[in-house]
């Protein structure tokens, strides 16, 4: 590599690459899932993807660039440790909630990546693959907003509900050193 172009060409080959690396993983992903709202974000999500990979194409073609040819390893690890958590597990409100946790993971290393590569196309003077790009980028944050949501709202407490509502475990807190400070300096005067 020895050029910006170049680098741009490889940062939307490695996107491509986990893009549809994703969109075989999903389906796999979405069979798993017990909670209603979480199985409509992934099936949203899995259209939303076919969408962003056709974004990468528009990309490619306009650049002059095939996408094919190169792994994203990072997705592929990403999608390795989501398949460990589908094995772990009965289908319900637990193992939805390490699957949504699989799930930020990938949101996160997209959002990131898609943010470089919007970055990079900026300052290139690319702008149609910046527009595209920044169009997934806000979709890929909205997901991980929404997941956040239906984790807090649903996922996480029907697991806690099938676990019996012992949220932490029935360990208390220690006390805060902090707390106590303010009332042994009371007791001084």
């Amino acid at each position: 590599m020895e050029s910006l172009n170049e680098l741009f060409e490889e940062q939307i080959k490695d996107l491509y690459s986990a893009e549809t690396q994703l969109l075989k993983a999903m389906p796999k992903m979405a069979k798993k899932i017990s909670s209603p709202k979480l199985l409509k974000a992934f099936e949203m999500h899995l259209k939303q993807t076919e969408g962003q990979v056709e974004r990468l194409k528009k990309i490619g073609e306009k650049g002059g660039f095939k996408l094919t040819g190169k792994v994203c390893n990072a997705m592929k690890g990403l999608i390795e440790e989501a398949t460990e958590t589908m094995g772990e597990g009965e289908k319900g409100p637990v193992l939805d909630a390490g699957l949504v946790a699989d799930a930020q993971r990938i949101e996160h290393y997209e959002i990131s990546a898609y943010g470089t590569a919007r970055t990079l196309a900026e300052h290139l003077g690319l702008t149609m693959p910046a527009r595209l790009l920044q169009q997934t980028l806000k979709e890929e944050s909205a997901t991980d907003e929404k997941l956040t949501k239906i984790v807090m709202s649903d996922v996480y407490p029907a697991a806690t509900a099938a676990e019996g509502g012992d949220v932490g475990g029935g360990e208390e807190e220690p006390e805060d050193e902090a707390d106590e400070a303010p009332a042994e300096a009371a007791t001084d005067e």
